[in-house]
């Protein structure tokens, strides 16, 4: 069962800012993913994470450009696709690491990605070899599929020591801690991933048949993947995820998971966020996906949330997204 996850607007303008330039026009895009041109509008909107996966894919086949204009000229299509060909038979999450930079290099894809190892960590860096505009964004969106991607092909988190992106920074710090899952993020001139060696040293367990089902939609299956067990805040969101009506209380949740409450909470904060941070995440991701299904009403939406008024519900839904829950729903 996939997570019910949403992601901040600012991904979709960063998704559509070539379009234009491609001949596209962004709105038909929005319209034929159910998304509402009108949430664009709002600076604090989410979407279900489902239809920007779905977003991603599509502008880049209209685009014919799995780089979405930010490259110095098209990723062809299957680009990445190929590159999970050529790193599915390693034997090792490190040797997937080196040919992944090696295929990058074959071609005049000006994506030069290098890769190094200590006794623990392996980090790969990109670098360009011209100069283009707004390249951050792909600098960026690499990165983060590159670790989805491994911690796939392990069927297991591969633990990130650090994170230097390219500057300057496009989203919020919460949107970075999410995408790189509490990893601390910095920017520079050059973007580098830091990654665990001994995690990269298991082996893969991912199979040629098992990534057929993996090449339909990666961008979704990397955008949603679990990581439940990489973190704390993973594991608050799993427990309450299993209640979500009536979701149990902190002290519940420290029982339940063998710490004290006080350690539970300092243990959040060392990763950017509080157990009622996560709470309300939960409520919400799973009121976007509800909000997507036909013949609920917003009452019905509201008790499942775990409100017991529908007039409390719109007004969390406003505060999490910017728009109340009727106008979110009129555009889907």
């Amino acid at each position: 069962m996939l997570r019910k996850l949403s992601i901040s607007v600012d991904f979709v303008h960063a998704t559509l800012a070539n379009a234009v330039a491609a001949g596209l026009d962004p709105n038909q895009l929005l319209i034929k993913n159910r998304i509402s041109p009108r949430l664009l509008l709002e600076p604090d909107a989410r979407i279900s994470m489902e239809r920007f996966a779905d977003l991603q894919t599509h502008t880049m086949r209209a685009m014919k450009d799995e780089s979405l204009g930010y490259h110095v000229r098209p990723l062809p299509l299957g680009t990445w696709a190929m590159m999970c060909h050529a790193t599915i038979g390693a034997g090792t999450l490190l040797e997937a690491v080196e040919r992944l930079c090696q295929f990058y290099q074959l071609f005049d894809f000006d994506i030069h990605c290098d890769t190094r190892s200590s006794s623990k960590d392996t980090s790969i860096t990109l670098r360009h070899l011209s100069s283009a505009p707004n390249r951050n964004f792909l600098d960026h969106t690499f990165l983060f599929n590159c670790h989805r991607y491994l911690s796939w092909l392990g069927n297991a988190f591969v633990p990130i020591h650090k994170v230097c992106l390219q500057a300057p920074q496009r989203f919020s710090q919460q949107d970075y801690h999410r995408m790189f899952l509490g990893a601390t993020v910095s920017f520079a001139e050059s973007s580098t991933l830091v990654l665990s060696r001994k995690a990269l040293l298991a082996n893969i367990e991912q199979t040629p048949l098992s990534l057929r089902h993996y090449s339909r939609h990666p961008n979704l299956i990397m955008l949603t993947q679990s990581h439940a067990a990489s973190g704390w805040a993973g594991k608050v969101y799993g427990i309450l995820r299993r209640s979500i009506d009536q979701p149990p209380e902190l002290e519940k949740v420290a029982l339940e998971l063998g710490i004290h409450t006080q350690t539970l909470r300092r243990r959040l904060d060392s990763e950017g966020t509080s157990f009622s941070e996560i709470k309300a995440f939960m409520r919400r991701d799973y009121a976007l996906h509800l909000l997507g299904k036909q013949g609920l009403s917003i009452e019905e939406i509201a008790y499942r949330t775990g409100f017991s008024e529908s007039s409390a519900f719109i007004r969390a839904f406003k505060t999490w997204t910017g728009v109340t829950p009727y106008t979110y729903r009129k555009g889907l």
